[in-house]
């Protein structure tokens, strides 16, 4: 009996592989209908008995502000060109913090944050954890970059029931995602570790220096010429 489980749960487990990369391939060239924080928040709003229509409007590559991209790369992961997927340093650096008590510090990096948006549920389970490194090692070999980002920028949310950049610049701004600012790019960009709280269009004054700091560490990334270079420069999992 006991073989009879492991050799079915073994083949169970060898489908969700195979099933999932192929699902990952898919979206390679094939935009996502909608994430799976999506439909979190749509369920939520139900139970909390506050409907929410949901915003979102998928905008390809070239009709993305390269101002946004750099300004999200800026404030979220800095080393995004570089990783394969997990920052080690970040990682060491949150359970460092972490151990020594206070507000629980995150180091997702963005490749982590579309692969829990787009096919997982909230949550600090190691179930979960386990799920979003192996959709995260997915996404790192089977996409370059540029798509990871992409489709990153069409999944995000940006306020409640916001989600993409489109749907961010309209809402926010009144402007297509292709017509963003830098300060409007560094704006979306300051509200995106809590932005169902805070607003890119009536700024605190700790969004504006945050959003100041993003302006500031675009051009110190150098700007579009770093989204050039961004399939190129990757290396090695043990090099950092």
């Amino acid at each position: 009996m006991l073989r009879s489980y492991f050799r079915l749960f073994t083949k169970a487990l060898l489908w969700f592989a195979a099933g999932s990369a192929l699902l990952v391939l898919i979206f390679r060239w094939v935009p996502p209908p909608g994430t799976t924080l999506m439909v979190e928040r749509k369920v939520e709003s139900w139970f909390d008995g506050e409907p929410i229509d949901l915003q979102r409007s998928w905008r390809p590559w070239d009709d993305i502000s390269d101002e946004l991209k750099i300004a999200v790369i800026a404030g979220e992961d800095q080393k995004f060109a570089e990783h394969w997927g997990f920052d080690v340093r970040a990682i060491q650096a949150a359970f460092a913090h972490n151990e020594l008590g206070g507000k629980l510090r995150g180091a997702s990096t963005l490749s982590q944050q579309v692969s829990k948006n787009l096919f997982l549920w909230s949550g600090r389970s190691w179930l979960r954890k386990g799920l979003e490194a192996w959709f995260t090692a997915l996404i790192e070999v089977l996409w370059p970059k540029q798509r990871i980002l992409e489709v990153y920028l069409n999944s995000a949310e940006w306020d409640k029931g916001v989600f993409g950049a489109e749907a961010a610049a309209q809402h926010h701004f009144g402007v297509t995602a292709g017509r963003l600012s830098r300060q409007q790019a560094s704006l979306l960009a300051a509200v995106l570790p809590n932005p169902r709280q805070w607003d890119a269009s009536r700024p605190s004054a700790y969004i504006a220096r945050r959003a100041s700091w993003i302006r500031q560490q675009m051009r110190q990334l150098g700007g579009s010429s770093y989204l050039v270079q961004m399939d190129s420069v990757r290396k090695s999992p043990w090099a950092q």
